[in-house]
């Protein structure tokens, strides 16, 4: 099984901590091997395109942008 690689794209904010957490539990309940990591580098989110934080970036494409997706929206967003 592929370990997926999940990036939460934003400053650190509440929304952004929020997307993580909810990002971590959509994973937990589709039982996946992610690794998520939360990118807070300015010019690197710029680089990958994204102009709204939080942004939820999976396997290396941007899946969402400006908004707090909740668990049960980013589930299906999620590799099988």
């Amino acid at each position: 099984m592929a370990v997926h690689q999940i990036e939460i794209l934003g400053t650190g904010c509440k929304k952004c901590q929020q997307l993580e957490a909810n990002t971590r539990t959509a994973i937990a309940n589709r039982h996946l091997e992610a690794e998520v990591a939360h990118i807070t580098d300015t010019m690197e989110i710029v680089k990958r395109g994204v102009m709204k934080t939080p942004a939820l970036v999976v396997d290396g494409k941007v899946l969402s942008q400006g908004k707090v997706l909740d668990p049960q929206e980013i589930e299906p967003l999620l590799p099988a």
